[in-house]
């Protein structure tokens, strides 16, 4: 009886010391991780086909003229590295967002096919429709949020359920993946070569125009994401559960869905569909910062940095320089099937 009592007494102080160690650790790993999110930029800056001093990028940061470096690092390197993280971050955001709020780690934008959406949109507006660059991104902006709606629409018939929009997500990327083939098919060669670029996700011939767009969104949209992240954190434990403790389930769920679908859909097209990095960045920050928390931070910043990492590997790591995009899917393919048969064994939690 004594040692009962013992027990109890101990455990409001073992919470707490805890709560403590997780919030070390998660402090511990946000840290680094931005910490190597800086040495990647400021990595990326400096190297290339010239090499520029960490001074010189300093000077062009700040708006000086350096010979040679003020285009090569301003007008070419910095919107590269600045969309990479932009998108990295929006991706990984978004893919975790989705992931917490359905329980399930398979349920990434680009599983359930909201970035074949933006995809299928991209394309058709590329070789159907020969749209400038601007407009394209605006039809794939339109066709993620057009391809999210219909999912949840389908999905919502006799309540919500993740599962079932889970499966009614990958029978709609599939159907979206078959139309990107069929009009590709149809395509001019040149047309084709420009409809292929994009799809395989690329930051090359980034500019401050593409960088802008989703610079404006991720500043309104990810303080929004990152307010509701202890209402997705309750999700978890069920709609009775968090209803219970106070949640405002649907309007949590519909917040939260609008502002990752729309940051998705601006990091698209900005960027091209960067294969796995929504699906990846979760599952890692998870293993990263432990359990208890959000997981909206520390997931963005992991994709940002996979996407910075990514780049530097497919121009510099071999003999033929790759979209990142080709870097993240040779990456993300093994990591989908361990996921899969981890998830198997699990029961389906980050």
């Amino acid at each position: 009886m004594s040692s009962a009592s013992s027990a109890q007494r101990a455990t409001p102080a073992t919470v707490a010391a805890g709560r403590r160690r997780r919030a070390r650790r998660r402090g511990l790993v946000t840290a680094i991780l931005a910490a190597a999110i800086v040495i990647a930029f400021a990595v990326s800056l400096m190297v290339g086909r010239s090499f520029y001093g960490l001074d010189e990028i300093v000077r062009v940061m700040l708006g000086q003229t350096v010979p040679g470096a003020s285009f090569t690092v301003g007008e070419l390197r910095l919107p590269r590295s600045s969309l990479a993280i932009l998108s990295g971050f929006a991706f990984g955001i978004a893919g975790v967002t989705f992931q917490t709020m359905l329980r399930n780690p398979l349920a990434s934008p680009d599983i359930i096919g909201i970035t074949s959406g933006a995809s299928a949109a991209a394309v058709f507006g590329i070789v159907v429709l020969s749209l400038s660059e601007t407009l394209v991104s605006v039809l794939a902006v339109a066709g993620a949020l057009l391809t999210a709606l219909a999912i949840y629409l389908l999905s919502d018939k006799g309540g919500f359920a993740g599962t079932r929009l889970i499966l009614i997500g990958i029978g709609v990327a599939a159907m979206l993946d078959s139309v990107v083939t069929y009009v590709l098919s149809r395509a001019a060669a040149w047309d084709l070569q420009s409809a292929m670029r994009w799809l395989a996700g690329s930051l090359n011939g980034a500019t401050w125009q593409a960088v802008l767009p989703l610079a404006l969104a991720s500043v309104v949209l990810v303080p929004l994401l990152l307010a509701q992240g202890r209402g997705l954190g309750t999700l978890r434990l069920g709609d009775d559960t968090a209803a219970s403790l106070g949640v405002k389930v649907s309007r949590t769920r519909i917040v939260a869905i609008v502002a990752a679908v729309i940051l998705l859909a601006f990091a698209t097209a900005a960027s091209g569909p960067i294969a796995f990095v929504a699906f990846m960045a979760g599952p890692i920050a998870a293993r990263l910062v432990g359990p208890g928390g959000s997981l909206l931070l520390p997931s963005g910043l992991v994709g940002a940095l996979l996407v910075l990492v990514a780049d530097l590997l497919g121009q510099f790591a071999f003999d033929s320089r790759y979209p990142v995009g080709v870097v993240t899917g040779v990456l993300g393919a093994p990591y989908l099937i361990y996921l899969l048969i981890r998830t198997n064994r699990s029961g389906g939690s980050l």
